[in-house]
């Protein structure tokens, strides 16, 4: 950082607190030597330099030892937000957030400069040489797990994954198709039991090595010796078979009619079998290609030798806001189809779309406690309706929920119910008093909801304590919490989102139920593969309900999400998770 601005920070708290503009402060040069922890031939020095910035007004005393007058003329606000501005207008975004990280900087000040920062992400135009690069900047409030496509559970990271990485089909959601991607035919035979994909050539990975087929065998295979979470889908592939360097056949021990579902998902994600995966320098053949990647910021740039169309945006920069635990949600890359054909530009600061998905709270069958109780459940789930939810609270709540499927919450009969009836189960589950501690992860919505359930709870005799985690800490959750809140946020190919949620090893919903419960679910959806697409809906729908009417899921509201644009963005196309997909947003940058 500035030293100007250390020193003006030191200052200000030093000797001027509570603080006062325009105000002349007695002091000497010995003291003020003693606060910025330097020589009084350096003090003035640096009272002249603050004196240049116009931060500070100094009238020094005559003669040895005499008092002196030292006068701010700027607020530590200003200061501050001009420094901000001045560093995110010179590109240098790790200096500006961690000027926001500053001890200095709390309450409404980091609130203004966040919201400072903020308007500065988005869509740029920079000139570099002889041509202009088009950069898209985002702000993160969390840290990137990990960008491994065989063990991805998080929104997020997945939707950056389909941006660096291809698979051999691609599911289009308004067509209810697949897509020839790195496969540009496939054949399946009459039993669904061999499906034969033809390989493009010429595909490039990251790296410049030309794609075969003996990387798609080695990516299933890699998904097996890491034990991947998702390993249940792929558990009736009995042989792959090399045709040649551009033919690969998959057998299968069963009937499989969903088997393109499980070739365009993200964990079948083509890796280079001549290289080790790297975190930090993943590999694929994804329009954009790893730039850079620190605790930072995550850089990706346009892949010149993609096989498809190169994106038009040249470098995407994500910045991370460690700790910063923001109100607002940041600059997001939300779906924005639905509300403006995408020939036409986005003329708002921001833009609200439902997200295909909903917040909810799980039981903790791992723990002991009253939550294992169907009474003390049900009386759970009428604490947390969505209808007192929406009523009370509002915001983003915009609907209520009784499956992760808008269109069948819609057919849901909705009626509040009274705390009395909540009341009357709480005692019937033998309630005693005993505190219940709800875990939650430390964001806007989900503290808001925990908060507000600690109040109703209170209202009828029920103690809650509210923990919040960090980082998906399972372990913590499943030793210490009795209920957890969470937000499932289903991809484009919702019926592979759902079967993914019951039987992914991965998320919260395996690690809270006991193994009884995660049998019986495995049980039932042992046959899903083998079903036309009407019989896989159907199963899908009774696992919710299996869910539901025991209470294990307790459904909030379907979410609607917030995000900033910017009016000079062009291409807006649906991504995986609601998320735009970047490789087909450019810049228009006007008439000169």
């Amino acid at each position: 950082m500035d030293n100007n601005i250390s020193h003006f920070l030191r200052l200000a708290a030093d000797i001027n607190t509570p603080f006062r503009i325009h105000e002349p402060l007695m002091v000497s040069i010995e003291q003020l030597a003693e606060v910025l922890c330097c020589t009084p031939r350096n003090v003035k020095f640096i009272l002249r330099k603050l004196e240049e910035k116009s931060f500070i007004h100094w009238q020094p005393g005559r003669g040895r030892g005499h008092i002196s007058e030292l006068t701010f003329v700027r607020s530590v606000d200003e200061v501050l937000e001009d420094a901000l501005q001045e560093l995110i207008g010179r590109g240098k975004i790790k200096q500006g957030i961690d000027l926001i990280g500053l001890p200095e900087v709390n309450g409404p000040l980091k609130e203004r400069l966040l919201t400072l920062l903020n308007k500065q992400m988005g869509y740029h135009s920079e000139t570099e040489s002889t041509e202009g690069l088009d950069v898209l900047r985002i702000t993160r409030n969390r840290h990137m797990q990990k960008l491994d496509p065989s063990c991805v559970y998080t929104a997020f990271e997945a939707f950056l994954i389909s941006q660096m990485y291809s698979t051999l089909v691609t599911y289009e959601a308004s067509g209810g198709r697949f897509l020839p991607a790195l496969a540009h035919m496939w054949e399946v035979n009459e039993t669904y039991t061999s499906y034969i994909f033809y390989l493009r050539k010429g595909v490039r990975f990251h790296h410049g090595r030309v794609m075969t087929a003996r990387d798609v065998k080695e990516t299933l295979q890699r998904l097996k010796d890491q034990n991947s979470p998702a390993l249940w889908h792929f558990r009736h592939i009995t042989g792959v078979e090399l045709l040649g360097d551009h033919r690969i056949r998959f057998d299968l021990s069963s009937p499989n009619r969903f088997f393109l579902h499980l070739l365009s998902s993200i964990y079948m994600s083509i890796l280079p079998c001549d290289v080790e995966f790297s975190a930090e320098k993943p590999l694929g053949t994804g329009p954009y290609r790893v730039m850079n990647l620190s605790d930072d910021v995550l850089v990706l740039a346009a892949f010149d030798d993609y096989y498809g169309i190169r994106p038009l945006l040249d470098r995407v920069e994500i910045w991370y806001l460690p700790d910063q635990r923001v109100s607002e949600r940041h600059y997001q890359l939300p779906d924005v189809e639905e509300f403006r054909p995408s020939s036409e530009p986005c003329t708002n600061n921001s833009i609200d779309y439902p997200a295909l998905g909903c917040r909810y709270i799980l039981t903790n069958f791992r723990k002991k406690g009253i939550q294992n109780n169907l009474h003390f459940r049900q009386a759970m789930r009428l604490l947390y309706h969505p209808l007192a939810l929406i009523r009370e609270l509002g915001g983003n709540r915009i609907t209520p929920a009784d499956s992760f499927l808008p269109w069948r919450s819609r057919k849901s009969t909705w009626v509040e119910p009274s705390l009395e009836q909540a009341k009357q189960l709480l005692d019937l589950s033998g309630y005693s008093g005993e505190v219940i501690t709800l875990g939650y992860l430390p964001k806007k919505d989900e503290r808001e909801e925990a908060e507000w359930l600690q109040r109703r709870g209170a209202g009828i005799g029920l103690q809650f304590r509210l923990l919040d985690y960090k980082d998906y800490n399972l372990k913590e959750i499943m030793c210490q919490a009795n209920f957890v809140f969470a937000e499932e946020v289903l991809e484009d190919d919702w019926q592979w989102g759902m079967i993914n949620y019951f039987v992914n090893k991965s998320n919260h919903l395996h690690v809270l139920l006991e193994d009884s419960q995660r049998d019986r679910i495995e049980q039932e959806l042992a046959h899903f593969a083998e079903l036309p697409e009407e019989g896989r809906c159907r199963l899908l729908e009774q696992m919710e309900d299996l869910l539901r009417d025991n209470a294990w899921l307790l459904y909030g509201c379907h979410m609607n999400k917030r995000a900033q644009l910017n009016q000079s963005l062009f291409g807006l196309h649906t991504g995986s998770f609601g998320f735009l997909d970047i490789s087909r947003l450019w810049i228009k940058t006007g008439f000169q």
